[in-house]
């Protein structure tokens, strides 16, 4: 199964760059950037990265990405965990990133887009890695700030394919930015947003409603309302669930415990994600093993999964096609 879960072209749609940021590279930028860092070996910031909630998850995540100044940082790191992910056999991943959390550090905007956009040429060029942008709104910090981050941002709208919506969920729920997600419809950006995680189901339909949502990030808590899981059936409406990550925020005490053998018997959308690789144990190919390992699925299991994930990802259509067709021959192998 592992030699199985290597070779499937696996596509992850829920990824924070800013979350991938391993120890070592770090105290790389640091070093680069004359920051000292609270820790004095890389096995320290290794113990450091342990929490039990979402909120004590986000000030280490935060104060993490403090090394991240220049392009030439941005571009490191996503062209880093880029790197990883091919070998893991990911084939397309959509990138979110925090605009807000770097420009109320005094870094440009100009400076995060050219970092990121110059990572992904490379991939693209470099590596079988196709990636899709997604600019994430901060919801605990107000509506209108995420609206003018929005507009600062339009020499790169063509270059961005959808807006998202993260942080911390309890008491922000997603139709405060319904204004927000307004302006990214006309501007013709797919919108995704989290809720359903540490939030009720209630924020889930919240993003379907007030912010028309065509994916839901992580979702889990849907369960909790039988129509809502019905209208996400017949909808099909795709959920970017993170399992390593659910167990390490404390969603789920293990993942045995996890929703999504339920999910799936409901008849749900679902995909499989890291979330923040760096921070909950793994990426991709540590998320399915734990999965096998968890749940005991098979292959055609993880195919369907693979297909969802595949169909829903932001890339081109000829590109769509080509994975689509290299995991069905994969499948009569």
């Amino acid at each position: 199964m592992q030699d199985f879960l290597q070779q499937l072209p696996k596509v992850e749609l829920h990824l924070h760059i800013e979350g991938t940021l391993e120890p070592e590279l770090m105290f790389k930028l640091a070093s680069r950037n004359g920051i000292t860092l609270p820790y004095a070996t890389v096995d320290e910031v290794r113990d450091a990265y342990r929490f039990d909630d979402l909120p004590g998850f986000l000030a280490l995540y935060f104060q993490g990405m403090d090394v991240l100044r220049t392009s030439q940082d941005f571009h490191d790191l996503a062209m880093t965990y880029f790197m990883r992910a091919h070998e893991e056999g990911v084939v397309h991943l959509d990138m979110h990133f925090d605009p807000q959390a770097h420009l109320q550090r005094g870094v440009t905007l100009e400076a995060v887009m050219q970092g990121l956009l110059s990572a992904r040429q490379e991939a693209e060029q470099s590596l079988d890695l196709t990636v899709g942008v997604i600019m994430a709104f901060l919801r605990d910090r107000p509506a209108d700030e995420a609206l003018a981050v929005l507009e600062q941002a339009s020499p790169f709208w063509s270059q961005l394919d959808a807006v998202g919506l993260d942080s911390a969920e309890n008491g922000n729920p997603p139709g405060e930015f319904a204004s927000v997600f307004s302006r990214a419809a006309e501007l013709g950006l797919a919108r995704v947003a989290h809720a359903g995680e540490e939030g009720p189901a209630d924020y889930i339909i919240e993003a379907l409603d007030m912010l028309g949502v065509e994916r839901v990030d992580h979702g889990v808590r849907c369960l909790e309302d039988e129509t809502l899981v019905k209208r996400l059936s017949d909808e099909q409406t795709v959920l970017t669930v993170c399992p390593l990550s659910n167990v390490s925020l404390g969603v789920v005490k293990e993942l045995g415990d996890h929703p999504l053998p339920a999910m799936l018997d409901a008849g749900l959308n679902v995909t499989i994600s890291s979330d923040d690789p760096a921070y909950f144990g793994g990426g991709m190919l540590a998320n399915h093993q734990a999965c096998f390992e968890a749940f005991g699925w098979d292959e055609a299991t993880f195919y369907q999964l693979t297909r969802n994930a595949i169909e829903a990802g932001f890339m081109s259509r000829d590109r769509r096609a080509d994975l689509l067709d290299r995991l069905e021959r994969l499948a009569n192998e």
